[in-house]
């Protein structure tokens, strides 16, 4: 598995291997850690688009944090599963943006969630425009 080689595609697509350190006492991932993947797929698409979060940060004054997430666990992953993250944008907004994402084994959808990730200053955390590379990388892609 490997990230698309195409960096403006509708959907990005992030292997995941479960360490023992995702997993609870009975070698179940733990609910939690899934939040842990789906912010690892997000980053990477951004890095894949050529948008890396710190200049963001260093250039524009912002960065992205989560203002929701809902999330149906459907199946357990395990201990030294190989998964798949799938992140797909479905909206675009002024000052926000929201994904749906996909953990799956295979054929199997284990979890699927729904992100809005909100811009904010970097001082302050007040709501901010989306930087015009982000508009412009995400643009097309909806």
């Amino acid at each position: 598995m490997s990230a698309n080689p195409n960096p403006f595609v509708s959907t990005f697509d992030w292997p995941v291997r479960v360490y023992w350190e995702d997993t609870d006492a009975g070698g179940v991932v733990y609910y939690a850690n899934y939040l842990k993947f789906l912010e690892r797929a997000r980053t990477e698409w951004l890095s894949h688009l050529g948008l890396e979060q710190d200049q963001m940060a260093r250039d524009a004054g912002v960065v992205f944090v989560v203002r929701r997430v809902e999330a149906d666990y459907l199946m357990p992953a395990r201990f030294n599963d190989r998964l798949l993250v799938r992140c797909r944008l479905i909206e675009l907004g002024r000052a926000s943006l929201s994904m749906e994402q996909q953990v799956t084994r295979g054929d199997q959808a284990l979890l699927k969630a729904t992100v809005k990730v909100a811009c904010v200053q970097q001082t302050g955390f007040r709501p901010a425009r989306i930087p015009d590379l982000v508009n412009q990388a995400f643009g097309a892609l909806i």
